[in-house]
């Protein structure tokens, strides 16, 4: 039997990177995002399913999950790379932006690890990967909002790794820490692109990690490119 992913927050990107791959992995992917019309070519480039899902909706999350389970089977690696954030000066900053922030990075995260929990326990199986960020490590200046959600979403992650991998589960959290490649940020420099991160290459990282043996798990995974600092 194929596996089956589910990927929530997909958009050009990371999110595409790893459709592509789980598919060509053999996995039946599900897509999830609030706006499905994005969806149409890549599921249809890849084959998947695309689902509309607002990850911060406690309903639209177990719905999401129902509908994957009716249409795919229950999951066997789920993505969370949902992300939303506000930058400014702290005293600018808007609470309601703020609050929406923190809701898309750290909330929609533990809904999802939840019901992807809920979904896994029976079967005594599976990942659950969570994309962070270099800002869950530490906080940039006027980028207060993000850094509480993507340090709520990483100790999230560690909690539920602990908790979970008795009972089979492996949670991973993934600290991006650096731009990744897009037609909007293309690198610089000598023009190799060394300097942002290859979604192709996060995406491969994001598999092994879904195959390793449960005698060597980890729960955290560091991605920079080589030139980055840290």
């Amino acid at each position: 039997m194929s596996e089956i992913a589910v990927i929530i927050g997909v958009g050009s990107g990371l999110s595409a990177a790893l459709a592509r791959r789980f598919a060509a992995d053999g996995m039946r992917v599900a897509l999830a995002a609030r706006d499905m019309g994005k969806l149409a070519p890549l599921a249809q480039e890849t084959g998947a399913q695309a689902f509309a899902c607002d990850a911060s909706d406690p309903a639209a999350v177990d719905g999401l999950f129902a509908a994957v389970d009716q249409a795919l089977g229950p999951p066997d690696i789920v993505v969370y790379n949902a992300s939303y954030r506000v930058r400014g000066p702290l005293i600018d900053l808007d609470p309601a932006e703020v609050a929406r922030t923190i809701e898309v990075c750290a909330f929609g995260g533990f809904l999802v690890v939840q019901a992807a929990a809920r979904a896994m326990l029976p079967r005594g199986h599976g990942s659950i990967l969570l994309t962070g960020a270099s800002a869950g490590v530490k906080g940039y200046a006027r980028s207060a909002p993000f850094a509480m959600g993507k340090f709520a979403l990483r100790g999230l992650a560690q909690s539920a790794a602990r908790e979970l991998a008795p009972q089979g589960i492996h949670v991973a959290h993934f600290v991006i820490d650096g731009m990744i490649r897009s037609a909007r940020f293309p690198g610089k420099g000598d023009g190799s692109g060394d300097d942002t991160l290859e979604p192709e290459a996060i995406a491969e990282t994001y598999l092994q990690i879904h195959r390793q043996k449960r005698s060597a798990w980890s729960w955290e995974v560091e991605l920079r490119p080589w030139v980055e600092t840290f």
